[in-house]
């Protein structure tokens, strides 16, 4: 308790010490709250009046430590939070932490595997290859001769973790008391971040999400995933395959080997929307830091990652309204991306959509006057989301992550090839996506995912259509006015579609799934040859059903 209150005092006076609440109290107009600012003796400081406001953040979170700067890291990629002055500036915090000593590291090693680390391993390099806030990274052999990477947890780390966490949530609670911030909703974005932190403190979680990429890429050309050694794998302890390529940042040597730049920053991208439209699952730390480069055939070169912490995961909705908004901006057609945000509920319902469109259209167009290949789709996201701070858009999380990460795929392909056309090399992606999607062969492939569903509910369809043709009946026999009987007419043909509709979709659902049928043996020969043209006409039927429901 002592502890934690002296913490509490030394981040209020690092807060104090670089006026981080100035900004937000001048923002809320409230003439008592503003005489406090007069009480800090550090507001009369030179130096920091001269500094900007992220400058004073960034070095405030430097000086709060590890924690902090995760945070301030976390909030590098909310655009529909922080002034891109900000950004810029949270976006420079770096995570280097001292390693600490190696027999600690091998204490883990040991307590997690329960066998000594002379029986795992042939050799164990004491000196850590990498440290960071969380773990840190040490090389080792196993007794096969096999190369591996051991990552050990940081001792200790839960307990910092939580006693910072808990004194952020504080911090955040006493935001929320300020109407003007309240609408960013502090609390909830806090105890997310916090959330991601706490994940990473488990190693199980990070093996998992490697071990589904390296699924995903299974036999890929263009992308390579490192091994994990489940057998030596705990929640503090991961073992990975050893793996070696060079830097992105390396350019002289991929030169040097004649290795096809511009092939590999169109690969980067292809990798990039590979996991995210077609697997859903993707990588979401893709800095320099995490992508190798195997250039053992400079003519076909192909990515390594590592450092799986951080993933990602987009639903179909999301994927389908992103490529939309993708495609929609690439046309400049501003009132679509406006219809997409309303309609995939990333801004309020109620929202108009001439006014929304005009925003999208103020802070997007001027990014066109660019040169074409200049033109980022990481900072075009990061605009759009801008547009939240004013029409209330609940951001997901998930969203975040992919624009991170699309600012990083970005940076590689545009440091291995400046001329690289981010947009031309999107778009084909995007459109073939699209076309697949919405296409017959999105529609069987979405039929065949939801057959099971259809045929668990087939049961009850019978029931449902008598229900509504009794409903029908009844409605005509309560003496309805011949305006109302009038009406009443198309309604009948519309009832009758949804019950042919049903009728016809089970059927072929039924003997298609359940070809052993044993009654009706005329009709059912009939049927099992023409089952899918059953299902079609079925859903046509309901199609019709369901449209002219609607008028």
């Amino acid at each position: 308790m002592i502890r934690k209150f002296l913490r509490l005092i030394y981040i209020f006076y690092i807060i104090n010490r670089y006026c981080l609440l100035n900004e937000p109290i001048r923002a809320t107009n409230v003439k008592p709250l503003k005489a406090l600012l007069l009480l800090n003796p550090f507001y009369y400081s030179r130096r920091i009046r001269k500094l900007e406001h992220g400058v004073r953040i960034r070095e405030a979170l430097e000086k709060l430590g590890p924690i902090f700067i995760k945070f301030g890291q976390a909030l590098s990629v909310r655009a529909d939070l922080l002034p891109p002055e900000v950004i810029k500036e949270v976006a420079r915090l770096q995570d280097n932490v001292p390693p600490f000593d190696s027999n600690i590291a091998t204490t883990q090693i040991e307590k997690a595997t329960k066998q000594s680390i002379n029986d795992i391993f042939k050799n164990f390099d004491s000196t850590a290859l990498a440290s960071a806030s969380v773990a840190q990274v040490h090389k080792a052999t196993l007794k096969n001769d096999e190369e591996v990477v051991v990552k050990v947890l940081r001792p200790g780390i839960e307990k910092i973790l939580k006693l910072d966490t808990s004194l952020m949530l504080i911090f955040a609670k006493v935001l929320n008391q300020l109407k003007e911030i309240r609408r960013f909703k502090p609390v909830e974005i806090v105890k997310e971040i916090n959330q991601s932190f706490f994940d990473e403190l488990d190693l199980v979680r990070e093996a998992s999400n490697a071990s589904q990429i390296r699924r995903n890429f299974e036999n890929s050309p263009i992308h390579y995933v490192p091994k994990i050694y489940w057998e030596y794998t705990s929640s503090t302890v991961m073992v990975m395959e050893k793996v070696s390529g060079l830097r992105v940042s390396d350019i002289e040597t991929l030169d040097a080997l004649g290795v096809d730049r511009r092939l590999l920053a169109q690969r980067g991208v292809e990798i990039f929307y590979s996991q995210v439209f077609d697997d859903c699952f993707f990588h979401a730390d893709m800095h320099p830091g995490n992508m190798f480069i195997d250039a053992s055939n400079p003519a076909d070169p192909k990515y390594i990652s590592i450092d799986f912490g951080i993933v990602g995961t987009l639903n179909r909705d999301d994927q389908r309204y992103l490529a939309g908004n993708f495609l929609a901006f690439f046309k400049r057609d501003y009132r679509k991306v406006a219809e997409l945000h309303i309609e995939s509920g990333w801004v309020p319902s109620d929202t108009r959509v001439d006014v929304l469109e005009s925003a999208i259209r103020t802070v997007c167009e001027p990014i066109f006057e660019k040169p074409i290949r200049e033109i980022s789709l990481g900072y075009t996201l990061m605009q759009l989301f801008s547009v939240a701070r004013r029409f209330n858009m609940n951001i997901q999380p998930q969203l975040t992550l992919l624009q991170k990460t699309l600012f990083h795929v970005e940076g590689l392909g545009q440091r291995l090839c400046p001329e690289l056309n981010i947009w031309e090399t999107s778009r084909p992606i995007l459109e073939k996506w699209m076309k697949e999607q919405m296409g017959l062969r999105g529609f069987y492939h979405r039929s065949i995912e939801n057959m099971p569903r259809v045929s668990d509910k087939l049961p009850e369809l019978p029931r449902m259509v008598f229900d509504i043709l009794q409903q029908t009946q009844i409605n005509l026999k309560q003496g309805i006015s011949n305006q109302q009987n009038t009406s009443l007419k198309p309604k009948k043909k519309y009832t009758f579609a949804l019950a042919t509709g049903v009728i016809l979709t089970g059927l072929g659902v039924v003997y298609t799934l359940h070809n052993d049928l044993s009654p009706l043996v005329k009709l059912q020969g009939f049927i099992e040859n023409h089952s899918t043209g059953f299902i079609v006409t079925g859903i046509a039927c309901l199609i019709y059903y369901g449209f002219k429901k609607e008028k």
